[in-house]
C-alpha cells in the first residue's frame, strides 16, 4: 500500500492491491465512520464524484471512498487485451455462448469488495451510478454480508427486454473519438457533445464545467481501448435479475425520465420493493 497527501485538508489519497490488480482510490472524512463506497460509471474515473459532494457527506461523520475502477483512471489497465469487438459480444451472448472477454463486472464486483478487504471495512453503503450502480447491485447480490445499503443511480438491471439506447446516443457512444494529443479541440466537441445529449432537460448544461472534467480526466489517465474493455463487461455479464431478486440490502434507486441512454424508468428497474 502506498500513501500520500494532496488537495484538501480532508481527502487522503492512496493505492492497494486487492482483487489481483492495484485499485487506485482516494478517501474523505473519519475512519471510524460508516463507511460510503462511490462507484464510478463507465469509462469515468472517481473525480466525476466531485470533492465538494464527497466532503458534504464526510461532514456528516461518513467516511467516504471514491475509486478507479479497473481500465479507468489510476487504477491498473489490461493493455494486453485489445478492445473487444462489442458486436461478437453481443453475439456470443444471444447464443448462450461465454465471449471472449478479459473480466466482467462480477469481477468489477470483486475489486469492490477487495478494496473493501485492504481499507479493513466489514460493511458499506454502495452507491453506484450508470455501470457503476450494477457493480454495486452485483456487490449487494453476491456479497449480502458486506452490504448496509445500496443506492443505483441511472443503471439497469440487464433485462434485454428493457428499452435500449436511442440510437444516436449508441452511435455517439460507440463511435471512436479524436485523440486528445492529436487533435484536443475534435476531441472536446466529440465529448462534450455526449455529455450534453445525456444530460437531459431539467437543468442548463454547464458547459465549461464538463469541458474542465474532460480535460482533467483526461490528462490524468486516456485509454479508450479500457473503455471498449468496460462495455464488453456489460455485454458479456448479461441479465443480472435472478441475482438481484437475493438483495435484501435496502435498496434505493434513482433513475430520470430523460434519460436516453438507460431509458428504464425506475418502475422497471426498480430491484425491491
Amino acid at each position: 500500500m502506498t500513501h500520500g497527501r494532496c488537495g484538501p485538508r480532508s481527502m487522503k489519497m492512496t493505492s492497494v492491491i486487492a482483487n489481483g490488480i492495484s485499485i487506485d482510490y482516494d478517501s474523505f472524512g473519519p475512519n471510524d465512520g460508516e463507511a460510503i463506497l462511490l462507484i464510478s460509471g463507465l469509462g469515468t474515473q472517481r473525480i466525476r464524484w466531485s470533492i465538494s459532494f464527497c466532503e458534504d457527506l464526510a461532514a456528516r461523520g461518513y467516511r467516504i471512498i471514491r475509486f478507479d475502477n479497473r481500465d479507468a483512471g489510476l487504477s491498473t489497465h489490461f493493455p494486453d487485451f485489445p478492445a473487444p469487438d462489442f458486436s461478437a459480444v453481443a453475439a456470443a451472448v444471444a447464443q448462450g455462448r461465454r465471449p471472449d472477454v478479459p473480466y466482467t463486472l462480477r469481477d468489477m464486483a470483486a475489486d469492490a469488495v477487495g478494496l473493501m478487504d485492504g481499507l479493513s471495512i466489514g460493511r458499506a453503503h454502495l452507491v453506484g451510478r450508470s455501470m457503476g450502480g450494477m457493480v454495486a447491485q452485483l456487490v449487494a447480490s453476491d456479497y449480502p454480508r458486506r452490504v448496509m445499503s445500496l443506492t443505483s443511480i441511472m443503471s439497469s438491471t440487464g433485462n434485454p427486454a428493457l428499452p435500449s439506447a436511442a440510437p444516436d446516443v449508441m452511435a455517439m457512444l460507440t463511435r471512436p473519438a479524436p485523440h486528445p494529443v492529436g487533435d484536443e479541440a475534435g476531441f472536446l466537441a466529440h465529448s462534450l457533445g455526449f455529455a450534453r445529449r445525456i444530460a437531459g432537460s431539467g437543468y442548463p448544461f454547464d458547459e465549461e464545467a464538463h469541458r474542465a472534467l474532460i480535460l482533467e480526466e483526461t490528462r490524468r489517465a486516456y485509454d479508450p481501448s479500457g473503455f471498449g474493455r468496460q462495455i464488453a463487461a456489460i455485454a458479456a455479464t448479461g441479465d443480472n435479475r435472478s441475482r438481484l431478486a437475493k438483495i435484501t440490502a435496502p435498496t434505493l434507486v434513482v433513475h430520470g425520465a430523460d434519460d436516453p441512454l438507460e431509458r428504464d424508468d425506475a418502475r422497471l428497474t426498480r430491484i425491491r420493493n
